[in-house]
């Protein structure tokens, strides 16, 4: 059976955590999309730990952790990743990369800081990770497969191409430093050693798998409002973040993908630019910000302080429609245990007419939040296992969610650990 885990809003759901849990009972974990611009933070026996390529499966000695064609590969990334989670004593994992990935050039990453940098106050606040040149590159069909990288005389008539036409750029646009064929060349070639073990064709592994009746889990970055095409665009991923890229990210049929588990925060948060109509400031935001997630809601990947607001039920029905969700994973609800009164955005009022349906990017510029106060519970509820132990308060703001928003909620996270987990349907 195939599974997808997916985010519902802007990201920082807390996607990682429920495929950490969930690749308890699964076989194989699938990275489909997107690059090391995002991370997926997870706490477990071996301690708190953010993923940025590897998928969340990769602390089970029983899974295979499969990076699929359609993610932005990132060689020395992934390899300094799985070192660093090695030496803090998790078992080497089960790695496989897709022959078919495409792979992420150190000129990508010089080109989105120049982007950036030339863009200036008009920046589309990139991690600067290579993603956004990587992509555009994939699609120019100027791009390097990793199955590239053994074949020599390919390999080098492509870096000639390449050098040929990122050279007039760095020269005539951004005034930067030219590469160099031999060092391009060269890296290719370390890229090339370090790969090579773990290379194969993806899809037919997967093929094979799914016939055999292995459990897989396809674990997508970010989330609904990110993706190019649904998304808040042009504050959005290069990337869709959708469950339906799952088949084409990792090589399998559409029809496969049988559950699609649809992460949501019990709140909103966003790192980077673009509209976020729930949003709040100030000492209110800084004390949710203070109090979310483990540790703070702060960046896996940038360390930045995370855009932070109240739920939005217009945003999040839009997401799990989009994702096609058949279950709703309802994350750190823990977190809003010290409010008295609990905010939710029901509803955008755009030009004096309330709307539930989430518009298009611009409509969101003048969109204002029609919110409905609920009342908090006020206390901890870390611990609780059983979902009629958590106060009455509690289970009416789960309910009145999951009734704006049209999907079950089956799961509800109230803490970080792999183990703080309510399910209230069956998995």
């Amino acid at each position: 059976m195939v599974k997808a885990v997916v985010g519902a809003n802007w990201g920082d759901e807390g996607k990682g955590k429920i495929t950490d849990m969930l690749a308890k009972e699964a076989d194989i974990i699938v990275r489909f999309q997107g690059g090391a611009n995002a991370g997926h933070t997870i706490v477990n026996d071996y301690g708190k730990f953010a993923l940025h390529t590897l998928p969340s499966g990769v602390f089970y000695s029983h899974t295979t952790n499969v990076i699929g064609n359609g993610v932005a590969l990132n060689i020395p990334v992934l390899f300094a990743e799985i070192g660093s989670i090695v030496e803090r004593g998790v078992p080497a994992p089960k790695i496989l990369v897709s022959d078919r990935a495409q792979i992420v050039m150190p000129y990508h990453i010089l080109f989105d800081q120049y982007e950036e940098e030339r863009l200036g106050g008009k920046s589309f606040g990139s991690t600067k990770s290579g993603i956004a040149p990587f992509y555009s590159d994939k699609y120019a069909k100027t791009g390097v497969q990793v199955s590239e990288l053994f074949d020599e005389e390919l390999l080098r008539e492509k870096i000639e191409g390449i050098v040929q036409t990122k050279n007039v750029l760095l020269e005539h646009l951004y005034h930067k430093p030219l590469i160099q064929f031999d060092e391009l060349l060269a890296t290719m070639h370390e890229y090339r050693d370090m790969v090579a073990p773990y290379v194969c064709d993806v899809s037919v592994y997967l093929d094979k798998a799914v016939r055999e009746g292995k459990t897989i889990l396809l674990e997508g970055q970010l989330g609904t409002l990110k993706d190019p095409d649904h998304g808040i665009y042009p504050m959005v991923t290069s990337s869709s973040t959708l469950a339906a890229y799952g088949a084409i990210g990792a090589g399998i049929p559409p029809y496969e993908i049988r559950q699609i588990i649809t992460v949501c925060k019990a709140y909103s948060s966003a790192v980077g630019a673009g509209a976020f109509v729930s949003e709040i400031f100030g000492d209110e935001a800084d004390e949710l910000r203070r109090r979310g997630g483990d540790g703070g809601e702060f960046g896996a990947t940038t360390g930045r302080p995370r855009r932070m607001g109240w739920f939005d039920c217009v945003a999040s029905r839009y997401g799990c429609r989009l994702q096609g969700t058949t279950d709703v994973a309802f994350t750190v609800l823990d977190v809003l245990g010290y409010l008295e009164e609990i905010p939710v955005c029901v509803g955008y009022e755009i030009d004096g007419e309330v709307t539930k349906d989430f518009p298009t990017t611009a409509k969101l510029a003048h969109a204002k939040p029609v919110l409905e106060i609920l009342p908090g519970w006020n206390c901890d509820i870390r611990g609780i296992r059983n979902y009629e132990e958590l106060p009455e308060n509690c289970r009416k703001y789960v309910e009145f969610i999951e009734k704006e928003i049209g999907y079950p909620v089956t799961m509800v996270s109230n803490g970080p650990g792999r183990d703080d987990i309510i399910f209230r349907g069956t998995i």
